[in-house]
């Protein structure tokens, strides 16, 4: 069974989220917020640091303490998706996007009314624990899903 590990970014502007939009490897495109992988030898606040700053230009200077984590079982392609989720206390730059994984094409801070149709593109595991943080509806500490298929445009996903 492989195991992910990721770190995401909750990063704020007057009230707005910053919303990232990632080309997936089928053409589709999913606007979520940043982060990614956290590589060997890295902590997930230095991946967070440097993810973010890869896929938007911004330079996070302080991370909150982890606002809520998510775990993907993926059976059928015997893997294991692990997310920490932290919000950005003090960042500084402007918006650019010139990712050099070539995923990240385009960003913007949006308020909690446009956001629902843009997380619409996301899968359930990260429209769902945003979606709760941006409405204030009460965040959980953990989300779990299961996701049963292969494709990952045509995944069953089911919150557990």
């Amino acid at each position: 069974m492989r195991a992910w590990t990721v770190a995401g970014a909750l990063v704020e502007r007057d009230d707005r989220l910053l919303l990232v939009a990632n080309r997936r490897r089928d053409g589709r495109v999913e606007w979520t917020p940043p982060g990614g992988v956290v590589d060997p030898g890295e902590t997930r606040l230095e991946a967070l640091t440097r993810e973010v700053l890869e896929e938007t230009g911004l330079r996070v200077a302080a991370w909150s303490e982890r606002v809520y984590r998510v775990s993907v079982d993926f059976p059928d392609r015997e893997m294991r998706l692990g997310v920490e989720v932290f919000r950005a206390e003090s960042w500084s730059g402007d918006l650019w996007f010139d990712d050099p994984d070539g995923i990240v094409e385009d960003g913007r801070f949006v308020d909690a009314s446009e956001a629902p149709s843009l997380l619409g593109t996301a899968p359930a595991w990260v429209r769902v624990p945003v979606g709760d943080w941006l409405h204030g509806t009460g965040v959980d500490d953990h989300y779990d899903f299961l996701a049963m298929g292969i494709r990952p445009g045509e995944l069953v996903v089911e919150r557990r």
